[in-house]
């Protein structure tokens, strides 16, 4: 199965979870749903995101699969070239002359702009400056991860609170409590919202519960 046909997914029938699992399922699911004149609007929502996607639901299974299956298209942008304007040929590097030494290995050289006081930190740091610049980017790419998670979870349940919950009761103390990273808060102020809409912004938030059974009871 291809990465487009797998993105994990989520449809709600009206505020009633139809099906969550591969994008793939979930859209014969809602074509079911569709054909047998569900009551509700059917909103199919990306659970990286919390945005919804629109699906062709056109024609049988085998053509949904098929749309489904194609890339999403690449639209030219403003500041596409003319047709008459001369674009510089790739340089192919294959044939460049190679330098002695060692290879560069992905190395790129670039200034560092620093005090001197940091120039001597860096100089008495094992491996010298530039490991010791790599070491200091790496960390910060790591720590700077987790907040990076933290970041998309929350705007993945507000996109889908938005959409969802936007004139449910509690709605703005539950944004804020969520963008706060209040557990204990958003679970209060989303306390009478329908229960797999209340179950749903919690596991974008914060990740599926530890225990399956418990979803129910959030």
């Amino acid at each position: 199965m291809s990465d487009l046909l797998a993105k994990p997914c989520t449809a709600f029938d009206g505020h009633r979870v139809l099906l969550s699992g591969p994008l793939i399922e979930v859209a014969l699911a809602v074509k079911a749903a569709t054909d047998n004149r569900s009551s509700h609007a059917i909103l199919v929502f990306d659970d990286a995101t919390g945005r919804v996607i629109d699906l062709d639901l056109r024609g049988s299974e085998a053509d949904i699969v098929e749309r489904l299956s194609q890339p999403p298209r690449t639209h030219a942008g403003r500041y596409r070239p003319r047709a008459d304007e001369a674009t510089e040929p790739a340089k192919d590097e294959s044939f460049q002359p190679r330098g002695r030494g060692r290879p560069k290995l992905g190395v790129v050289a670039r200034e560092v702009t620093l005090l001197p006081r940091h120039w001597d930190w860096l100089a008495a740091q094992p491996g010298g400056a530039s490991a010791a610049l790599r070491r200091l980017v790496d960390e910060a790419r790591r720590s700077g991860g987790t907040r990076q998670q933290k970041r998309a979870a929350q705007e993945a349940a507000y996109h889908f609170m938005l959409a969802m919950a936007g004139d449910l009761p509690g709605y703005e103390e539950a944004t804020r409590a969520l963008f706060a990273d209040d557990r204990s808060r958003l679970k209060q102020c989303i306390a009478d919202w329908p229960q797999d809409v209340r179950s749903h912004v919690l596991r974008l938030a914060f990740g599926p519960p530890a225990h399956p059974t418990s979803l129910r009871a959030e």
